[in-house]
């Protein structure tokens, strides 16, 4: 009994990329990510990267703040662009938000507990 399968393809082989020329398979650059993280105590921040150029940050937050009556920031990070923060358990106000405002709710990724 003889095993021809397993010499049908070899992983090391210089044929270029496997997965053809997709660069950007498994990228979630296309999702706007809403997430919440732990401070100290009770305290959280929620956290929304990956929103598209076109959208001006500085005045998505205003409007958030003004809106939910919590503060936040934008912070710039070299992975993941820039991130806006805010201050409490904001998910599902920014998400209806941005709902609202005319994104499509399949682009927007609610993550946390």
């Amino acid at each position: 009994m003889s095993v021809q399968n397993l010499n049908s393809y070899d992983p090391f082989a210089d044929e270029g990329d496997p997965l053809g020329d997709s660069a950007d398979v498994g990228s979630t650059s296309e999702y706007i990510h809403i997430r919440i993280q732990q401070r100290n105590g009770r305290k959280t921040l929620t956290t929304l990267q990956g929103l598209p150029k076109q959208y001006d940050s500085k005045k998505l937050l205003k409007a958030f703040k003004k809106e939910f009556a919590c503060n936040g920031t934008l912070v710039d990070d070299e992975k993941m662009g820039q991130v806006i923060q805010l201050q409490g358990d904001q998910r599902a106000k920014i998400s209806a938000f941005l709902v609202e405002n005319g994104l499509e709710k399949s682009t927007i990724k609610v993550h946390g507990f």
